[in-house]
Parts: C-alpha cells; structure tokens; sequence
C-alpha cells in the first residue's frame, strides 16, 4: 500500500533544486538585459563625432568647420578635403561619413553622403548641416556617392546576414554541447568538434552570401569574399561558445548569448551606425564579432573591401580564443570512448 502523498510544499522543494532556480534566475536576467540593451542602445539616436569634411576656398572651408565645430554635444567630427574627388575617397576609404562642399559663388552648396555606411548616418549629417545653411539663408543639395542596391532599401541586409551568421555558430556549437557533453572526452574528441563546427562554418557562410546574394538580389557583393568573412564568423562565433561551455557548463550557452545576442546586436551599427549610438554601444561594437562582420560586409559589398584588416583580426582573435580554450579545457582523464559522443 503506497504511502501517503507528500505536501506540495514538499513536491516545490524536492522539484526545484538550487541549480534550477540559479538557471531560471539566468535566463531572467538575460531577458532583462536584452530589454535594456536593445532599447538602450537604439531607442534616442543622437549623433557623437559624426565625421564630415569639408571642401571649398579656405575662408569658406574656415568658417564650415567651425560652424560644424560649435554644434552642441560634439555631434560632429569635423575635417578638411581638398576637392570633391578627395572627398568622394575619404567617404569611400571609411575615413568620413559625409562631405560638405561649399561654393560661394551661389546660395546652393552640396553634401556628400554614402546610405551605404547606413541611411541614418547621412540622414543626421543632412540635418545638421542643413541647419547650418538654412541659418545663413542658403539651400543644400544632397548627393549619395554610395547609393544602397535596389534590393537593400534600409541597409539591413548586411547587419541580418552576419546576425544569422553568428546566430548559427553558437547554436550549431550549443547543440554539439549539449549532445555530447560540454567538455570534449579529450583532445581528439575537442579537434573532432572543432572540425565538425569549421564544415560547418563553410556552408553556413556559403549559403548566406547565396541567399542574400543572387536568391534574393539584396547585396550585390562579389560571392567568394563574402563567404570567407561568413565562414570567419560562424567559425568565431561557434569556437568561442564552445570554450565559454568547456569552462562553465550549460551556463557557457548563455554566456554566448549575453555576448552576441544581448550586447552584439544593438552595438553592430546595424539600425544605427556607431556615431548614433551611445558611449557603451558604441565603444564595444568594433570589439565583437556581430559590428566587426557588419562592417566588414558592408565594405566588400559596397565599398570596394576597404579597412578589411581591422574585423579579420578581431574575428581571427576570438576564433583563436576559441580553439585554445577548448583544446586546453578538454578532458584529458577520460580514457572511456563512445562512437556516438563529439
């Protein structure tokens, strides 16, 4: 005859063991710290140091970069070119997101602005110059040197195929954690690991460049380095969760997920680019691999591959990271093998 049932209060405390609540306690956490980032980091837009030149005669070239000078809140970040086709490069070269050329001789001066590098940034730099001119009752023109493809209306694409990139390294590296444990059984098992997840990082990084490439005519960049720069990420992003789990568990997953999903996405420049975001966005965007394989998408498809080296080494490093940490963290004491564990 079975006994009598325990109270619920006991089914609560036989249920919920510790290492559950602290779990749950996690993921609430990272809920809110994705609520807070994502609406911290894009929710008041405001322009720091936004880089524009200027082109004219000195006198004029004098007064527009002081007057850019005295914007409040050291919005703009102002700089010299000595013709148009000078700051045409400097756009191109990354150097500057807009250029203001300045012609005395009429009551009409022209911007430079590239929607490439991102539509909010030349829309912000069309506002504050503009501003500028209408204080002096003169009229602005604006001209994009680097137009965004038909089929890459918002400048999106970009930021959306490096997400995905990243999104399926750490979740192809947390389901080979979590089928075949955290921790490699030893270092054959940790280089088998690291190879499954590099195949799979050149046909992930493959199948995005395809996609957003000719399937669906959104980014009109040639198809080979964008597949290098989608096998680099993928293969970042997947090595750097799998050490976060040989280190700590479960617990590595979402560590993985605070660092490219919580903090990663809003600091990508992807909505806005990094002079829109505020002081902590902005600084660790170029730092994690999400804003560094933005950026770097961006200028092969748009810009000619210019400043490639920064991001390559970034993603380099915590690929390198990656691998280290897990070939030093797998467990070397297990001498049992089993044919179906990675």
């Amino acid at each position: 005859m079975a006994g009598p049932r325990p109270g619920f209060l006991a089914e609560v405390k036989d249920a919920v063991t510790p290492r559950a609540f602290l779990l749950v306690l996690g993921v609430l956490l990272l809920q809110l710290g994705f609520t807070a980032s994502y609406v911290g980091a894009l929710h008041d837009p405001t322009p720091h140091q936004l880089s524009i030149a200027v082109v004219g005669p000195a006198q004029a070239v004098l007064q527009g970069t002081s007057a850019l000078h005295d914007v409040p809140d050291e919005a703009v970040r102002p700089s010299t070119a000595e013709d148009r086709a000078s700051a045409v490069q400097l756009i191109k070269d990354q150097k500057v997101y807009a250029a203001w050329l300045i012609d005395p001789t009429t009551s009409r001066d022209t911007l430079l602005v590239a929607t490439a590098r991102g539509p909010a940034a030349a829309t912000a730099a069309e506002r504050i110059v503009g501003s500028l001119e209408s204080a002096q009752q003169r009229t602005l023109g604006t001209e994009d040197v680097v137009p965004l493809a038909p089929g890459d209306a918002e400048g999106l694409s970009s930021f959306y195929l490096v997400v995905g990139w990243c999104v399926g390294g750490y979740l192809v590296a947390s389901i080979l954690g979590i089928s075949a444990g955290s921790r490699p059984a030893n270092t054959d098992r940790a280089l088998l690991r690291l190879g499954t997840l590099l195949l799979y990082s050149v046909a992930a990084g493959l199948g995005g460049a395809l996609t957003t490439g000719p399937v669906l005519d959104a980014l009109p960049g040639p198809i080979l380095p964008l597949w290098g720069l989608g096998t680099l990420v993928v293969f970042a992003v997947g090595a750097f969760t799998m050490a976060m789990q040989c280190l700590f568990g479960v617990v590595g997953i979402g560590i993985a997920v605070l660092i490219f999903v919580v903090l990663g996405n809003p600091s990508a420049g992807g909505v806005y680019p990094p002079p829109l975001l505020p002081p902590f966005w902005r600084a660790i965007g170029s730092w994690i691999p999400n804003g560094v394989g933005t950026d770097a998408a961006r200028s092969i498809v748009y810009l000619g591959g210019s400043v490639l080296t920064p991001p390559f080494l970034v993603l380099a490093a915590w690929a390198v990271a990656g691998v280290a940490i897990t070939l030093l963290t797998a467990d070397r004491t297990t001498e049992t093998r089993t044919p179906a564990a990675l």
